[in-house]
């Protein structure tokens, strides 16, 4: 018999959810049988999946932090994904307790936990929203959640952009959102390299294809010019490993991570 608790509104248990699996890896609690019956199959592959999503989550935290302790208090995290402590809410409140976040994905699942777990606290705000449509983003910010983007923000794209394709040009959606914003502004990003074990792309791929979770696999290079335009701060577009010490394992698939500044 399961003890699962039982799910928010609008959301069915019954279906695994990319969110909700993602959350298993991470050790959360967040998440129902047909998404671990998912996640173990995968580890059952790639045993290292569940080290790496830790690597990515320490990598949101700690780019947050970061941003925080250089003085940001706006956050837009875009594709947040489900919170799991310690969270970025947890991270950049903990330096100052008026630091404001719009925590933003375009999954209703994620929007349905986001909205239970947040509902009591003060300065985040749930949206929903498209990483791939800025605009709708950029003109609800300020209204819905208080960012005023005439101030420096952190906005955080953690697992977010191997899943915009080549058509959906995250470059330009990148330049939209360099135009509006203000000097001092940081970008916190991750995305799946094409140095990861050949295997491991040509599977992940193939089982995602024609899907809402459909998986883009870009160089180092290319992932660069999605960032036009901002300073590249050192060590550059890295695996995220390089960002959080130099005795971390190498995972089978290679996750790139890195920060820039609006100058």
């Amino acid at each position: 018999m399961s003890s699962d608790r039982p799910a928010p509104e609008g959301v069915d248990p019954t279906k695994p959810n990319a969110a909700r699996i993602y959350n298993y890896l991470l050790g959360g609690k967040d998440n129902y049988e047909a998404d671990r019956i998912v996640a173990q199959r995968m580890l059952s592959i790639a045993p290292d999946n569940r080290t790496l999503a830790t690597f990515s989550r320490a990598f949101l935290t700690g780019s947050a932090k970061m941003a925080a302790e250089a003085g940001i208090r706006q956050f837009v995290d875009i594709g947040s994904g489900i919170p799991t402590s310690p969270s970025v809410y947890e991270t950049i409140t903990a330096i100052d307790p008026a630091a404001r976040l719009a925590s933003i994905d375009y999954d209703p699942v994620v929007f349905a936990h986001t909205n239970a777990m947040f509902s009591d606290l003060p300065g985040v705000t749930p949206m929903l929203g498209d990483f791939r449509d800025p605009d709708d983003i950029i003109e609800r910010l300020p209204a819905e959640a208080g960012i005023d983007l005439s101030e420096p923000i952190a906005i955080l794209l953690v697992g977010v952009l191997h899943f915009v394709l080549e058509d959906e040009r995250p470059g330009e959606v990148m330049t939209r959102f360099h135009e509006v914003m203000a000097p001092g502004s940081y970008v916190a990003f991750t995305h799946g390299a094409t140095e990861s074990d050949e295997t491991w792309v040509q599977q992940t791929v193939t089982d995602t294809v024609g899907s809402t979770a459909q998986f883009v696999f870009r160089s180092r290079a290319d992932v660069a010019t999605i960032f036009k335009g901002f300073d590249l701060l050192d060590p550059g577009v890295v695996p995220v490993q390089h960002w959080l010490g130099d005795d971390l394992p190498d995972t089978r698939m290679v996750v790139l991570g890195g920060i820039c500044r609006k100058s």
